[in-house]
């Protein structure tokens, strides 16, 4: 079953066609590499099914039945996606730990921060026990529990992207839209990724990946979608698409 499908997806930046007339479906339960050269429209495409940029032409299906011409990002999470940003995307000011308990609160920020110091914001004593044990659950996952008192400004590059993964997690969605969630990550925190995302899997969750390592996506993916100017140049088993002339001379460069 496609649990989310673009269909026709255009994009215009100027007179620069990003997503051009671009179809395609991902599958309920897969991992779904979408590699590409730079400026290919991987991001843009993202973009588009997340809501954050507006949908020229086209539309977007989830679970075979809702179309959407038109998408807000804050209706994405009521239709079961999340995702994670190129570019880091946090409440810098604020604890790691808040940062997770905004998410989990679905609240303001200061509804969060006043619960977090024992308000009656998250509706009592056993709700806020909850919030605050899931918030655990997830940044020992990523490997930042002992850093839950600390501003997110004070983080490293690659703890800031764990946190940021921390609070996909924390959305406990069906989709996981993750844009580049290995840039700049040392190896040991991108077995830390790898092993989230692996596991995201074995519990039925569905991702689509940016990744630019071949390495990883063959590790990863059961599936790679290849974007080349905006449109589509292929895709199937990661193998096999590979091994396609047109996609090695688009993308690898030889």
């Amino acid at each position: 079953m496609a649990i989310l499908e673009a269909k026709n997806l255009t994009k215009h930046f100027g007179g620069v066609k990003a997503v051009d007339n671009f179809s395609v479906k991902v599958k309920e339960g897969k991992i779904t590499g979408l590699i590409g050269p730079n400026g290919s429209g991987k991001t843009t495409l993202i973009n588009l099914l997340s809501g954050t940029k507006s949908i020229d032409s086209g539309e977007v299906i989830i679970n075979e039945a809702k179309k959407f011409t038109k998408i807000k990002p804050y209706q994405i999470s009521f239709y079961g996606i999340t995702r994670t940003f190129q570019t880091i995307r946090l409440f810098e000011q604020m604890t790691v730990l808040d940062n997770i308990l905004v998410v989990l609160t679905k609240r303001n920020i200061f509804s969060a921060l006043f619960s977090a110091q024992g308000g009656s914001a998250l509706g009592g004593e056993k709700q806020q026990a909850y919030h605050l044990k899931k918030a655990e659950e997830v940044l020992k996952k990523v490997g930042l529990w002992k850093k839950k008192n600390e501003p997110a400004v004070n983080l490293s590059y690659g703890q800031r992207k764990l946190l940021e993964m921390a609070r996909v997690l924390a959305m406990d969605k069906d989709i996981f839209l993750l844009d580049e969630s290995f840039a700049g990550l040392f190896p040991e925190m991108r077995k830390i990724v790898s092993g989230i995302i692996k596991k995201l899997k074995q519990e039925g969750k569905t991702i689509v990946l940016i990744e630019h390592s071949m390495d990883l996506i063959r590790e990863l993916c059961d599936y790679i979608i290849v974007m080349d100017s905006g449109k589509l140049l292929g895709e199937g088993e990661p193998d096999k698409v590979l091994e396609n002339k047109k996609v090695v001379e688009a993308y690898l460069g030889k």
